[in-house]
């Protein structure tokens, strides 16, 4: 039997520790910048990926990702493109509170989003689960086409990721709250021409 044929490999970062991580805060479209510890995170990545073939990096347009992925770039010779569809599922006006603030201030909305979890948009332009999900997953599709037979790195986010793992996986998007991503992890995602092997999660 003739193996498959690799279309791509995605290396999925996180990007580093932010500051007031501490509180567990909300940070969707806040541009929150990386402690010393996140930078020194985004370091060991660069490190982990120093002797690998990646043909172009994407971040999102938010700091805390794309000075993480200045940070590997600096290991290899590639383009780095910065790209606003890569950005945090935008929150609304729970950005920066914490889980307990939201749920003291907002009782009544976090009602109507367990009523519907991919349609609910938070207070003040909040995104949904679903509309955000097909930002992500139009661009990283149009990445895949426009580097097919590449190897890429993505530096995003803690919702972008899981989105994307839940694809791979084939999962509902509704279990991409069971799937964790620390600050600095890497995931490894082998594409074909009809279905994808996660190598690594959460690494």
């Amino acid at each position: 039997m003739r193996a498959m044929e690799r279309k791509n490999r995605l290396y999925l970062a996180r990007h580093g520790q932010v500051r007031g991580f501490e509180r567990f805060p909300i940070y969707g479209r806040t541009d929150v910048a990386i402690t010393d510890v996140g930078r020194i995170q985004m370091e060991a990545l660069a490190e982990r990926l120093r002797f690998v073939r990646i043909d172009a990096i994407y971040a999102s347009d938010l700091q805390r990702a794309f000075l993480g992925a200045r940070i590997v770039g600096r290991r290899h010779d590639v383009p780095i493109l910065h790209l606003p569809e890569l950005r945090e599922m935008d929150f609304g006006a729970w950005e920066g509170l914490t889980l307990a603030e939201v749920q003291e201030r907002y009782p009544d909305e976090l009602k109507k989003r367990e009523k519907d979890l991919m349609g609910y948009c938070p207070p003040e332009g909040g995104e949904s689960l679903e509309t955000f999900s097909r930002r992500v997953l139009s661009c990283l599709h149009g990445i895949y086409a426009e580097r097919e037979g590449e190897d890429i790195l993505v530096v995003a986010h803690g919702m972008v990721n899981r989105v994307i793992l839940c694809e791979a996986l084939g999962l509902e998007l509704s279990r991409l709250f069971s799937l964790h991503q620390e600050y600095g992890c890497l995931n490894i995602i082998d594409t074909y021409a009809d279905t994808s092997l996660v190598r690594l999660m959460n690494g």
